[in-house]
């Protein structure tokens, strides 16, 4: 990978995680699509609501490691038990990576572009340069990013962290932000990272940028990434 450089201005911020936040709230969404959603829909939007400006049309970057799976296994877990049995289509529809982001347009009714992605641990990082490539095709046109991970399934902790708790984050990039965010995303074999700057989870290190304004760190696999909050002269 190239050594990378970019800014984003940073309006607003949101965050919400099981750890250490209160319960999870979602009051604005109307009962009875409430009762369908995951929880990993409820964190993106809870996070989405308090960030966003109500009436104002926002592009929509919605990142999430893990996405659905919990849902998705259900559904096979399902399957499985009574292979004759159809699977429900409102669940089938809602077990995509897009779910939260769709679900969020509809609620809305904004029709501006959406996007989802996912890249393994280092999926918040890419959802920050997808923020940057989109923010330089249209700077006047806002966009919300939206990231929420929760553990995969039990089933699967053979290979995953399943004790990661889950958490969600949202962005507002708009031109008229008091301050930016500055990324870097270096190759590891290049990087000189000290050991105190490292944290968990990705998210760890950006929420604790925003946070604080202190710069932080964070290795991933084969690169290294870092945020460095800066306020705009007035």
């Amino acid at each position: 990978m190239p050594d990378l450089a970019w800014t984003l201005p940073v309006a607003r911020w949101s965050a919400w995680s099981a750890q250490t936040s209160a319960a999870l709230e979602v009051n604005f969404i109307e009962p009875m699509l409430r009762r369908r959603l995951s929880t990993l829909s409820k964190m993106g939007l809870k996070v989405a609501h308090d960030c966003v400006l109500a009436d104002q049309p926002v592009r929509v970057i919605f990142a999430s490691r893990h996405g659905e799976s919990r849902r998705t296994t259900e559904l096979l877990k399902a399957q499985a038990q009574e292979p004759m049995q159809s699977l429900s289509p409102n669940a089938f529809s809602l077990s995509v990576l897009n779910a939260a982001a769709g679900v969020f347009s509809m609620m809305r009714g904004d029709h501006s572009n959406a996007t989802a992605l996912a890249a393994g641990s280092e999926t918040l990082g890419y959802a920050l340069l997808e923020a940057f490539a989109q923010y330089t095709s249209d700077p006047q046109a806002p966009i919300l990013v939206i990231y929420a991970d929760e553990p995969p399934d039990p089933i699967f902790a053979s290979v995953d962290e399943t004790d990661a708790p889950s958490a969600a984050l949202a962005l507002w990039i708009a031109d008229d932000a008091p301050g930016v965010l500055e990324c870097h995303v270096r190759s590891s074999e290049r990087a000189q990272v000290p050991e105190r700057s490292l944290y968990p989870r990705q998210l760890n290190a950006a929420l604790h940028c925003l946070e604080t304004h202190q710069a932080t760190c964070w290795e991933g696999a084969g690169s290294s990434w870092s945020w460095q909050w800066r306020d705009r002269k007035a």
